[in-house]
């Protein structure tokens, strides 16, 4: 007779060991370069309208991040992620529902408005999206993958959820704000239970990725 089910510990639900785990990354790398440098552009840009934000750039923007989070579905999640992973299978879905909302939200009368004052609440936004996009790719050389590991912006999912709930955080009206916050949260929770059962140094940054988002949102506004 098997053990109960209450004998199990979450790592023995993986079906795959740290070395597997980072050796995604650099496959995914290795098929995509150049990419990384296209992917980083793109981020730069999306930075600068956070910065100075302008309605048609914003919509771009949004637009922007919908097909990012299509194409890490798609390039990382279904095509390699999933084949070591039974439970992706069922997180594609939430990508995809992930840039409808972006779409839709974004292009709904009215739209998506990025505030132009400085606040708490857009400088947690603005750390936020500067994190994923120049930062945590290089959480890959501190962990010990180097750079043929490193995670970026619109090719990984982490980075590219950390960079949505950073302007999610900041965005009005916060009814649609709090709608495209709720998925990239969740990834970023799911990513935080599998590195902390993997032993992943750093496994603590979605989840504080998740609390600075949620924090960010609850702030007063002024």
């Amino acid at each position: 007779m098997g053990s109960a089910w209450w004998t199990y510990r979450p790592d023995d639900l993986l079906m795959f060991s740290p070395r597997v785990y980072a050796r995604l990354f650099e496959l995914h790398n290795q098929a995509l370069w150049p990419a990384q440098l296209i992917a980083l552009a793109l981020g730069g840009m999306a930075l600068v309208v956070l910065l100075r934000p302008d309605p048609r750039a914003t919509r771009l923007l949004v637009l922007l991040l919908a097909v990012a989070w299509v194409f890490v579905a798609w390039a990382f999640l279904w095509q390699r992620f999933a084949p070591i992973h039974w439970g992706i299978d069922y997180i594609i879905p939430l990508f995809g529902l992930q840039a409808l909302l972006l779409v839709a939200l974004g292009c709904l009368r009215g739209g998506l408005r990025l505030p132009g004052h400085w606040s708490m609440r857009r400088g947690i936004g603005i750390g936020l999206f500067v994190y994923a996009l120049a930062l945590h790719p290089l959480v890959a050389v501190v962990t010990g993958r180097g750079l043929s590991g490193a995670e970026v912006i619109g090719l990984t999912p982490d980075p590219l959820a950390m960079a949505t709930l950073g302007v999610a955080a900041m965005t009005e009206p916060a009814r649609r704000a709090w709608s495209l916050l709720v998925i990239p949260a969740l990834w970023c929770l799911l990513s935080w239970i599998t590195l902390e059962t993997l032993g992943e140094r750093g496994a603590w940054l979605p989840l504080l990725a998740v609390v600075a988002a949620l924090t960010a949102r609850l702030w007063p506004a002024r």
